[in-house]
């Protein structure tokens, strides 16, 4: 008997605030589709396959962490941004006044709209940055750097959409 009620106890919590999945992903129950808009840029000097990088990041994201019906455009739950800084600043500096470290910062304005609950809605710049030895150069290292500051970002969209923080 005790087993039964706990069994019930969990699907009612955990159905009773929208679907929840255990990524900790809050969605509600109405929505079945979501649409992510290709990121437009306005930093400069970024590689050319960042905006796509981001897009198809977010996108895959979303199909693998949610049960929804990706869609172009309009989506129940929409997502559109634009890359807003893509820069390299020299950190650390030494006492010759050379940098030791330099960071690669990418920031993204994300607008997000819930169709189904408006008090969801969002639009908000998000930052991330990766230091690297000043000896390296950014060619060698710029892959790496973008794949994790990329990761970082998208888990900071869907966090901030989805798991409310």
């Amino acid at each position: 008997m005790k087993i039964i009620f706990s069994l019930l106890l969990i699907g009612i919590l955990a159905t009773s605030c929208g679907i929840y999945s255990f990524t900790g992903a809050s969605i509600p129950t109405e929505a079945e589709t979501v649409s992510v808009t290709y990121f437009t840029s306005t930093a400069t000097n970024l590689p050319a396959t960042l905006n796509q990088t981001i897009t198809e990041g977010l996108r895959d994201l979303l199909l693998s962490q949610t049960s929804l019906d990706l869609i172009e455009s309009n989506g129940d739950l929409d997502f559109n941004g634009t890359i807003t800084k893509y820069q390299l600043n020299p950190m650390a500096i030494q006492a010759n006044e050379t940098a030791g470290k330099n960071r690669l910062t990418i920031a993204v304005e994300v607008e997000y709209n819930n169709r189904i609950d408006k008090n969801q809605n969002f639009k908000t710049i998000f930052n991330r940055y990766r230091d690297f030895d000043s000896s390296e150069n950014l060619t060698d290292v710029e892959g790496i750097l973008i794949e994790e500051i990329s990761n970082e970002l998208l888990e900071d969209i869907f966090n901030k959409a989805f798991v409310n923080w």
